[in-house]
């Protein structure tokens, strides 16, 4: 396999026949026509966001002249978030063997079908963090060499660790370690970007596009500079077309310059989410009243939730909240009417407001502001987030995380390690077991009905996605928060602060774990509000 640092294609070798008459020539276009521009062996980027800001049209597109025709064939795929429906949609176009020879992603647990040719051995595979590839995007436009950071020192994406490769068949290194001052970092490649495929809401005559309905920015913009730079193809999906002039200069989020082609999508392909037809609070033309919003019953999902809620303070207000159930915090917020004192935000650029869940994952309600993915995560990669509640999927006795690979499921980290790594304070949140695990809940205590069949707290993770040895040597603050114990880690290891009431230290704690915690002297209960049906009264704590 060539290096994707230095490879060239056909796209790469010769200027298009058409850029002497770009100004002048039609952008307007079918989708059967934009794609039949694609070269054999290009490089091709997407943009998206689960379902959102995907170009849906372009994918079936692609999907079926491949299909019909054989071509074109051997394509690189980058994408930075997940982009799919964990079904048929988005990236699932792309699952075709011969139609892709390697994908380099963010997060792979919406895309079965490449996840299969993948873990077949099939295709070559990376998987990188989902900030680092929103920055590569912004690093490949302005020709620099290599994109430096932290984010990945430790995990599996540090060269160490195996440097993000996915399966046998995938050698080239993509990630490098290097020195300034003494300090570790990590260096990814960039490369040439041949097409872009990309979505907006309007495009005028000229090809500028505009975003007024779509629920998030993205990295449009730099994966548009990208691919113009490599001297690549810029094609996008939009609902309609206006007149040469019409759009606010303001409002234009990819000016016409880097644009070659523009498809107009029938609105079946063009959902605002893969949950969610068209909400015009996801695009921030209205505020809905979230007081309106169902409280969530009482369950071990419920617990976690108001646990993890009860780190959020005066001092930690800035806050990230991941998919699953990180979610239900949001929920706790609401429900609590503390929303007004803090700040909940979300990678793709989401900034205040209530974050969507499920397939609209990404969007949110009653946004403060919205900003292109990139520039979040420079915030999040430089420390600016206060506070951020993940997903807890597997732990061992070193604090370490894996939340990306577990044997033969592949979902990838996502934005996980850029935020992970970076935030002042980051609480991981998920039961203690899982597969069939029951609780019940009364009179203030818990008691588990049945045990799940799958240990979460094993010896050593299978992928290490959160190092919790860089953490201590950051002197990060770091909780893992269950339903029925909470655990942090210190210089020693994992140390045991928690456990709910009604929970047998030895039954229902040690004798499930593959390794015995610390246990301090100061080991004390759960709060109690926690496990009570009404509120717990964090407004006034705030007041």
């Amino acid at each position: 396999m060539e290096n994707p640092s230095t490879s060239t294609t056909l796209l790469s070798k010769a200027p298009k026949p058409f850029l002497a008459n770009h100004l002048r020539r039609k952008k307007i276009v079918t989708a059967e026509e934009a794609i039949s521009h694609i070269r054999n062996g290009s490089t091709v980027a997407t943009g998206g966001f689960v379902g959102i800001g995907f170009p849906e049209q372009l994918a079936i597109s692609l999907e079926k002249q491949f299909v019909e025709q054989g071509h074109p064939r051997e394509l690189t795929l980058v994408y930075a978030a997940g982009q799919g429906d964990g079904k048929e949609r988005g990236l699932n176009h792309m699952g075709h063997e011969g139609l892709v020879r390697r994908v380099i992603g963010g997060h792979w647990g919406l895309v079965p079908k490449l996840q299969h040719l993948v873990l077949e051995n099939k295709i070559e595979g990376y998987n990188l963090p989902q900030g680092v590839i929103s920055h590569l995007y912004r690093d490949i436009a302005a020709k620099k060499p290599r994109t430096i950071t932290t984010v990945g020192l430790g995990t599996f994406v540090d060269p160490e660790n195996g440097g993000g490769k996915l399966n046998d068949i995938t050698t080239v290194d993509m990630v490098e370690s290097i020195k300034f001052d003494e300090k570790d970092y990590l260096a990814y490649k960039t490369f040439p970007i041949h097409v872009a495929m990309l979505r907006g809401t309007t495009a005028d005559t000229d090809g500028n596009i505009t975003m007024e309905r779509e629920a998030l920015t993205l990295e449009t913009l730099a994966i548009a500079t990208a691919a113009h730079n490599s001297g690549g193809l810029v094609i996008v999906q939009v609902e309609r077309v206006s007149e040469r002039g019409s759009l606010n200069a303001r409002q234009v989020k990819i000016p016409g310059i880097l644009v070659d082609y523009v498809v107009v999508s029938p609105p079946a392909h063009h959902w605002q989410t893969f949950g969610t037809q068209y909400d015009p609070s996801y695009s921030c033309e209205i505020k809905v009243p979230v007081q309106s919003l169902p409280e969530i019953e009482m369950s071990d999902r419920k617990i976690i939730a108001r646990r993890a809620a009860l780190e959020i303070d005066a001092d930690h207000n800035i806050i990230n909240l991941g998919i699953g159930m990180p979610e239900g915090i949001s929920n706790i917020a609401n429900e609590e009417d503390i929303l007004d004192y803090v700040t909940l935000t979300a990678e793709p650029g989401v900034i205040g407001g209530l974050p969507a869940g499920g397939l609209n994952f990404g969007a949110a309600l009653n946004t403060a502001a919205l900003i292109d993915q990139p520039s979040q995560f420079d915030f999040y990669d430089g420390g600016g987030l206060d506070l951020a509640f993940l997903g807890l999927a597997q732990a061992d006795q070193h604090g370490n995380l894996n939340v990306s690979k577990f044997g033969t499921r592949l979902a990838g980290a996502g934005g996980f390690i850029n935020i992970s790594q970076n935030a002042k304070k980051v609480v991981f949140v998920g039961t203690f077991s899982t597969g069939g695990l029951k609780t019940s809940i009364g009179n203030g205590r818990l008691s588990i009905v049945k045990e799940g069949t799958v240990a979460k707290f094993i010896d050593q993770v299978d992928h290490v996605t959160f190092s919790g040895p860089y953490a201590v040597s950051k002197g990060q603050k770091v909780l893992y928060i269950t339903e029925r114990c909470v655990f942090s880690l210190s210089q020693k290891g994992m140390e045991l602060l928690e456990i709910a009431p009604g929970i047998d230290l030895e039954k229902d704690i040690l004798d499930h774990m593959s390794f015995r915690p610390v246990i301090g002297e100061n080991l004390r209960l759960m709060d109690k509000r926690i496990f009570r049906p009404e509120r717990m009264g964090l407004r006034e704590t705030f007041l």
